[in-house]
């Protein structure tokens, strides 16, 4: 596997400062926000100095039911040529359910949901990433998820469901070693016995990422300070093997640029730490990896993979399990059998938390418009309309309700609503022409009355 070193989460508020940044071996830019035939200046320029840009998606959802799609996939493949890329990423997780599978209405999660750690979903997941490594120029890497809930019923560890995973498909492994944090506080799950179980020469690199908890709940935000449990969890890592790279991520509340650095100054520091240990205690280590081998292939269930060609019933199975759950958490239905009810409502209000934030920002008028009470309505509205397409959509449709509902009383604010709306909802972009300018003007005064 290709050494990656140390690098940090490209994104657009922080472009200037990672080009400036020392040390930065290589950098992971989000798929869907990449333009394959329009790179970003900052992007192309970092490729013309050397440095490696990792492609990684978040909209796959190669833990869904359905298989891959075959425009995503092309849409990744895309992009890892345009920035010359080793290697691609994507998620352990599912992002949507519904559809032909369940005869019911599809919803989007926007966001990133676990899947169930049960011989279903690994057959399933298995073949979903072997559609994706055929489809993409590039070895694939999956990422662990941090998660609010747990699936009732769970067959495997997370260490044996990782182990498993690898072991069937060849798939490379990115690590999060803050969600190994996360899924510790929120679902007792003991890092080190993850790590202990997982096979360490699959990783093809590392994530290390900030947070907060509250209430008793460690909320993965990216857009905090790394705390030292999560450098622990880091350390432990490097002191079973030497990760080939390791990725800082932030994607919002930027902090200074100096910041930044110190921070990952402690993440190198974490690093060395680990390889100090690893070092003086390679016996300990291999006696350690022997036990774990045992657990992951001596307790774990019998295996019962569906046969080459026969995987639709499992299919169906983790279908309509996680079109219960994803209706529970975005439209309201009442709470699959086994789920932990207070839990639930806890991921349901982040959902809608960030389904709030990431409209404001693909849409940035609508707050500018609504002013204080955007944040308001929108989740107001989120309770009853659960999002059925991309954000986009979503804040088209959350506006034309607020006109249609007749929610927004102010005529000033309503006007300038509607302005944004019809401007925005029509299949193609305006004509420019001065007589259809002229009649567009027209519409929106009379529609002012």
């Amino acid at each position: 596997m290709e050494r990656l070193g140390t690098g940090i989460g490209w994104r657009p508020e922080i472009a200037d400062a990672v080009e400036r940044m020392p040390g930065i071996d290589w950098v992971e830019a989000v798929a869907e926000n990449v333009c394959p035939g329009h790179l970003p200046e900052s992007l192309v320029r970092l490729r013309e100095r050397g440095v490696t840009v990792v492609p990684h998606g978040v909209s796959l959802g190669l833990g869904g039911a359905e298989r891959p799609d075959a425009e995503r996939l092309t849409a990744l493949a895309e992009r890892v040529e345009a920035l010359g890329s080793p290697l691609v990423t994507e998620h352990i997780a599912f992002v949507r359910a519904g559809g032909p599978l369940t005869a019911s209405p599809r919803l989007e999660a926007g966001h990133l949901l676990p899947v169930p750690r049960t011989r279903d979903a690994l057959d399933v997941l298995c073949e979903n990433v072997r559609i994706a490594q055929d489809a993409l120029p590039v070895p694939l890497a999956v990422e662990n998820i941090a998660a609010l809930i747990s699936w009732p019923g769970e067959e495997m560890t997370e260490g044996q469901f990782l182990y498993e995973l690898a072991d069937r498909t060849g798939v490379r492994l990115l690590i999060d070693v803050a969600n190994l944090h996360t899924n510790h506080v929120n679902r007792g799950e003991d890092p080190a016995k993850a790590l202990a179980e997982l096979p360490l020469e699959a990783i093809a690199y590392v994530h290390v990422a900030g947070g907060f908890e509250r209430d008793g709940v460690w909320h993965d935000s990216h857009a905090h300070p790394v705390p030292q449990p999560v450098l622990d969890v880091l350390t432990d890592l490097a002191s079973r093997v030497s990760p080939p790279g390791v990725l800082l991520e932030r994607d919002e509340n930027f902090p200074e640029p100096a910041e930044l650095e110190r921070e990952l100054g402690a993440v190198r520091e974490a690093l060395e730490k680990g390889a100090a240990e690893r070092g003086a205690a390679d016996g300990r280590a291999t006696e350690a990896r022997a036990s774990a081998e045992g657990v992951s292939r001596g307790a774990a269930p019998e295996r019962s993979a569906a046969p080459a060609g026969d995987i639709d019933p499992a299919r169906q199975r983790v279908a309509l399990a996680q079109a219960a759950l994803l209706s529970a958490l975005v439209a309201g239905t009442p709470v699959p059998e086994g789920f932990d009810r207070v839990r639930l409502g806890v991921q349901a209000r982040a959902l809608a938390g960030k389904r709030a934030d990431v409209v404001a920002k693909v849409a940035p008028e609508l707050p500018v418009i609504l002013g204080d009470g955007y944040r308001r309505a929108f989740l107001g509205y989120s309770h009853g309309h659960p999002m059925t397409d991309g954000y986009r959509r979503d804040a088209l449709d959350f506006a034309a309700y607020l006109l249609a509902e007749g929610r927004v009383e102010d005529t000033r604010v309503r006007a300038g609503l509607r302005e944004w709306w019809l401007e925005r909802s029509g299949p193609r972009p305006h004509s420019r022409r001065p007589g259809v300018r002229l009649a567009r003007a027209t519409r929106r005064v009379l529609l002012r009355r």
